[in-house]
């Protein structure tokens, strides 16, 4: 316990000490909410892969599609590293840049306002960030207090808690640079963490070879597969076909996801974008590919604390049940490469959040003429309030992680990563295709939480980021042209004459 705990405090002393050293970057809105656009590709690059992964990954989705689809599972860590990050990166990262410093918006809500030159979506896509961004919140929380509760004995609601009140402090102290520098120094120890516990475990299952061999031994319980051992160590495991949502929900999703596109608008410049798309890259495979890799083995630790009263498996507890049959070093080192997981989303949530809700909603609309000092302050405010009310639903959590996670996902992607997609490459998408892809994602979503006509919300999200990508092009196409005059005027920072000109021209003034 001693050593679990000295390795807690010196993370947390950490923490609050890159907050106090980052407050002077957190005076004005720029350096608030985007660290002054001057982030390097290191630190861009760590804060990208540590906000994709958290303790929603490693404890609830690695526990439950790890015991579904066996060491498949391994599938999504890839798909999550190609197409989460490596394309991510290729296709928006540039673009992203390039036209929000052009249109000078700090978040993705005003992305839509100023790209389709209405206040109207603007103000519509901060109420869908603040809304669907609280479960993910909760579902942070609650995979987070579970690993606290197995390695501390502390109840859950006293974890939710004191993580919250820790998360509030971390982030109003030093905004955007201080979870940068944080990420950073968190993703070095979910590197070392991760590749340290996958071989402690496999190790006490006899190595890599056993342990495959016992894994190929278990009959599988998906009705296909009639009940026959090899399932979990097939290529493509018992149900490849929703294994595929999983994939693309947990990996395509991060390109329509605010906290994950505002790290582009943060870099330093274009040719740091070349050398943050390696890192990220690599960073993905290591710790996404780690997680499922992991999580691919679960069905070796069937035990009765990993079920509940009625018999189902509880999909949450079998990670931490994994563990806890590791050394008190290893389990430290687990605390904190979750906790460090976990913290740089959390933190990268609630400044989306907050900074979203300020600057697209109060600003200009309820609060009139608000100050720099001012809009930094409210965002502090609302970082609290924004926190308590994830707690609220963490505290008394509606499902799994997973689905928490996977309504969350499914609504703010599917309303807007095809609408900020074709916004970057594509003059001719209009209003009422972005309206379109915004009823779309959050309609599938939010109706297939009452009605449950999609099986899961895994599968709901997935399906409704692919809806998005038919809608908006069929609709730009039905709908009236917008202002091609307004429109050649954006995508005028794609043209290097045009900025090459212009930058000479204000030189010369």
């Amino acid at each position: 316990m001693g050593i679990k705990i000295v390795l807690l405090v010196l993370f947390f002393a950490v923490m609050v000490a890159v907050g106090v050293y980052s407050r002077k970057h957190a005076t004005s809105v720029d350096g608030f909410v985007l660290g002054g656009r001057s982030v390097g590709p290191w630190l861009t690059a760590f804060a990208y892969g540590t906000s994709y992964f958290s303790a929603v990954v490693f404890v609830g989705y690695a526990g439950q599609f790890g015991w579904k689809y066996g060491l498949a599972s391994t599938w999504i860590g890839l798909g999550n590293a190609i197409i989460g990050s490596l394309l991510a990166w290729v296709v928006l990262g540039r673009r992203t840049k390039v036209m929000t410093q052009h249109l000078n918006v700090k978040t993705m809500p005003d992305f839509f306002g100023e790209r389709y030159g209405s206040k109207a979506l603007k103000i519509t896509a901060s109420a869908i960030v603040f809304i669907f961004l609280v479960p993910y919140t909760a579902s942070v929380y609650n995979g987070l207090s579970r690993l606290f509760g197995m390695a501390f004995n502390i109840p859950y609601t006293y974890c939710v808690l004191g993580m919250a009140a820790f998360t509030a402090v971390y982030v109003i102290l030093g905004g955007y640079m201080a979870t940068a520098i944080n990420d950073f120094i968190q993703g070095i120890i979910m590197l070392g963490g991760i590749i340290g516990v996958i071989g402690a475990v496999l190790s006490g299952q006899g190595g890599f070879i056993q342990a495959i061999r016992k894994m190929a031994e278990i009959p599988s319980d998906v009705p296909v597969t009639m009940g026959q051992p090899g399932a979990f160590t097939s290529f493509f495991g018992p149900d490849p076909l929703n294994l595929l949502g999983v994939v693309i929900l947990t990996s395509l999703g991060t390109w329509g996801l605010p906290q994950m596109i505002g790290k582009f608008y943060a870099i330093k410049d274009e040719k740091a974008i070349n050398t943050g798309t390696v890192i990220s890259t690599l960073f993905a495979v290591v710790i996404s590919g780690g997680c499922y890799f992991l999580g691919g083995f679960g069905r070796l630790f069937d035990n009765a604390s990993i079920y509940d009263e009625t018999g189902n498996v509880v999909f949450d507890s079998i990670v931490p049940y994994m563990l806890s049959t590791l050394p008190d070093i290893l389990i430290g080192i687990v605390i904190v490469l979750v906790l460090s997981a976990s913290m740089s989303t959390l933190a990268s949530l609630v400044l989306t959040s907050s900074s979203t809700l300020t600057l697209d909603f109060l600003k200009d609309n309820v609060m009139k003429n608000m100050s720099e000092k001012k809009q930094v302050r409210t965002m502090q405010v609302l970082i609290v309030f924004f926190i308590v009310l994830s707690v609220a639903i963490a505290l008394d959590p509606p499902t799994f992680i997973a689905q928490l996670m996977g309504i969350s996902w499914g609504a703010l992607a599917g309303a807007f990563l095809a609408p900020f997609l074709y916004g970057l490459y594509w003059k001719r998408v209009s209003k009422a295709a972005v309206w379109a892809s915004f009823a779309a994602g959050v309609g599938i979503t939010v109706s297939n939480m009452f009605i449950g006509y999609i099986a899961s919300p895994i599968n709901a999200g997935a399906i409704a980021m692919i809806a998005g990508l038919i809608i908006v092009p069929i609709v730009s196409a039905l709908s009236p042209k917008p202002d091609t005059g307004k429109v050649d005027q954006i995508f005028e920072c794609y043209d290097e004459k045009v900025v090459i000109t212009k930058k000479r021209s204000l030189e010369a003034k």
